[in-house]
């Protein structure tokens, strides 16, 4: 007699659990991050300017492993993860000037932001009794991206710093939970 789906949630869940330490390393990792970040020095810049070319370089590798799947409009794949990956390297090696252009463009990406989760809570009115979050903090996006768009750069970097600071601060906290989470989660099943 073959396994039944719960014998396979449970030996998948326990073998996902033994590597809750992997959610502990990024989660010290994020909070070392948000505290170079929230220095407010070259070394911020710098560092987000890296933060943002591994992120291109990981979305142009997802591309080109998406197009490896595709059957049409492969090209299309390609050439986009390409583009990225380009621009990742771009970024690697010129992570400063990467951070100021981020900080120049920085209102239009909070507008664009806000737009996308505006569009999304209404989507999902239906289907969230928490949907109003989504459109509340969309509001605010798009309004913090006008305010952006009038201010220096200055304000824009520092802004810009902050945002990428609490975020990376954020992600690391709730990495912490997650990690240990999991691992309690290994235990439960292990008793069952």
């Amino acid at each position: 007699m073959g396994m039944t789906t719960d014998d396979i949630v449970a030996e998948v869940g326990t073998a996902v659990s033994r590597l809750w330490w992997i959610w502990l390393v990024a989660g010290i990792v994020w909070i070392l991050v948000s505290v170079v970040i929230l220095q407010f020095d070259t070394a911020s810049a710098a560092t987000v300017g890296l933060i943002f070319g591994l992120m291109l370089l990981a979305a142009g590798l997802q591309n080109l492993l998406i197009g490896s799947f595709v059957e049409e409009a492969k090209w299309f794949w390609y050439v986009f993860g390409g583009l990225l990956i380009v621009g990742g390297l771009v970024s690697l090696f010129a992570p400063v000037e990467t951070f100021l252009a981020l900080a120049d463009i920085l209102g239009f990406i909070f507008v664009m932001i806000g737009a996308l989760w505006i569009v999304q809570a209404l989507l999902a009115r239906g289907i969230s009794p928490l949907w109003w979050l989504g459109l509340v903090s969309g509001i605010i996006m798009v309004v913090m991206g006008f305010w952006l768009g009038g201010q220096f750069l200055i304000t824009k970097a520092y802004t810009l710093l902050v945002f990428a600071g609490v975020y990376a601060l954020m992600k690391g906290v709730t990495d912490l939970i997650l990690a240990f989470e999991v691992r309690r989660f290994g235990k439960v099943l292990q008793e069952l």
